[in-house]
């Protein structure tokens, strides 16, 4: 699993189900031609080009009618790309574009779906890119979920004899569809719900629908339906206000970490330690796309929204336009989730860990604590290669009085000399066993790269700390 979670790491969420995509449709082309599918190699190809010069030419028209910025991806990985600019309220994305397109056609009597991906023969393919799908966006709860559900349906609305079952679970997994509709169309981020709660909700609702069979006058049961249905319920529960930010000012904090500083176009609500989705348009994007998540790093009590980035030598594409960006500018950000957030219980005392720019979203928390003046017991460790790359000290310094403590690990003192509250050397289990004797009471709060992540999740298990205690910054499609 390590080789496959760094190759997943290195890779964005939407890459990864572009190529995935990619290397679907050749296998289904070259059987085509083979005859192994229903569907000829010749009219798979001749479709899928007019599908790409559609999509193409209606995202350039509506991305440009509508004035937002395309995303790359989507170009290629949604059939029926225009349903993306249509079917919004308040520019929140209401509808998988792929399966209301579905259930439109079907509808109106104009075709119906054929699932090539739905045979015996493409098994293996579309369970692997399902299982790269679900490892990347931690979603494998959400699926089962919706995999039992739709067997409940299924049992429920052809269950005869026993013997009917063996046959019922064939057709359902090498016959059907639900393989490939719940690990990548049920998971699509833009019409996912913000929590895990709430995404087990979607998918049993989702997956309910998918195995039901009705029919009521021209309204019947299909995948596409289902997912529509599905949909809406994630409309109602979550937040998807789509922000246009214009770009107050950046300053640098440390050589390679600057802070931008946003002005909001519309009101908005967040909770400290949720995060966004940033869509920069730009050309020649690399394969890291024109998107990426990042913290929201001031606090819901701050006017304008704050982020914090660090750039590298060998930054992205999408770095490096951000970086040029200047006051004036403007960015998209859209899709708030999250639920690395502070505990309703505030008698709860917590450790905080934060490896280099992973500071943000406790910059964001204890912020918010000290415009409330609220008291809370909390450890701070914050990891950094040397003194002068420290951020957001002073809002730290400042929380000491209502509870914080804070200790910076550094690894090399550059020249500078030790204060009170540094520590020479990494955080380690007896870093953390000398400054929070009471660690086992404690919730564990891991925001950083994702081998620092891991790497503390390991540790705090060998020393006892329960799953349970242990929360990790996590971003769907990170790099």
């Amino acid at each position: 699993m390590k080789y496959i979670d760094n190759f997943l790491n290195g890779i964005t969420m939407y890459k990864i189900v572009l190529y995935g995509l990619t290397i679907l449709s050749l296998v289904a082309i070259v059987l085509g031609f083979f005859g192994v599918l229903p569907y000829s190699g010749v009219s798979l190809i001749s479709t899928l080009l007019v599908l790409f010069a559609v999509c193409f030419v209606t995202n350039q028209l509506f991305s440009s009618l509508f004035k937002v910025q395309t995303n790359v991806e989507s170009v290629w990985i949604s059939s029926y790309m225009a349903s993306k600019y249509l079917l919004t309220i308040d520019k929140k994305h209401i509808f998988n574009p792929v399966a209301v397109s579905i259930f439109l056609i079907g509808l109106f009597g104009s075709g119906i779906a054929s699932w090539w991906v739905a045979t015996s023969s493409m098994v293996v393919p579309v369970s692997i890119l399902g299982f790269l799908v679900l490892r990347k966006l931690k979603r494998f709860q959400m699926f089962f979920a919706f995999v039992l559900a739709s067997l409940v349906s299924i049992l429920i609305f052809n269950f005869s004899s026993i013997s009917d079952i063996v046959e019922i679970l064939k057709i359902t997994f090498i016959s059907g569809p639900i393989l490939f509709f719940g690990s990548i169309m049920l998971t699509e981020p833009l019409t996912t719900p913000p929590t895990k709660k709430l995404q087990i909700m979607y998918a049993v609702i989702t997956g309910f629908m998918f195995g039901a069979q009705f029919e009521f006058g021209i309204l019947y049961s299909t995948p596409g339906l289902a997912l529509v249905i599905g949909n809406i319920f994630s409309y109602i529960v979550s937040p998807r206000a789509r922000l246009v930010l214009t770009l107050i000012q950046k300053r640098a904090l440390t050589k390679d970490v600057y802070e931008f500083e946003w002005k909001l176009d519309q009101k908005f609500n967040f909770k400290s330690g949720q995060y966004l989705e940033w869509t920069l348009g730009h050309k020649n994007p690399d394969q890291r796309g024109n998107r990426r998540y990042f913290t929201i790093a001031s606090s819901p009590t701050e006017e304008n929204l704050k982020l914090g980035v660090k750039f590298y030598n060998n930054s992205s594409s999408f770095k490096k336009k951000l970086g040029s960006l200047n006051a004036g500018d403007k960015i998209i950000a859209s899709q708030l989730s999250g639920e690395f957030i502070l505990p309703e219980d505030k008698n709860k005392k917590l450790v905080f860990i934060a490896g280099g720019i992973g500071i943000t979203p406790f910059r964001s928390m204890v912020k918010n604590l000290l415009d409330f003046g609220q008291n809370r017991d909390i450890v701070l460790f914050f990891s950094n290669r040397t003194p002068t790359d420290i951020v957001y000290k002073d809002i730290f310094d400042q929380a000491k009085v209502y509870g914080l403590k804070t200790i910076y690990a550094v690894n090399d003192l550059a020249g500078t000399v030790i204060e009170d509250d540094m520590k020479i050397g990494f955080v380690d289990e007896k870093m953390i066993r000398d400054n929070v004797p009471d660690f086992a009471d404690r919730m564990f709060y891991i925001s950083g790269p994702h081998g620092m992540i891991t790497a503390f999740e390991s540790t705090l298990a060998k020393m006892g700390v329960k799953s349970s205690n242990i929360k990790t910054d996590f971003f769907p499609g990170f790099v």
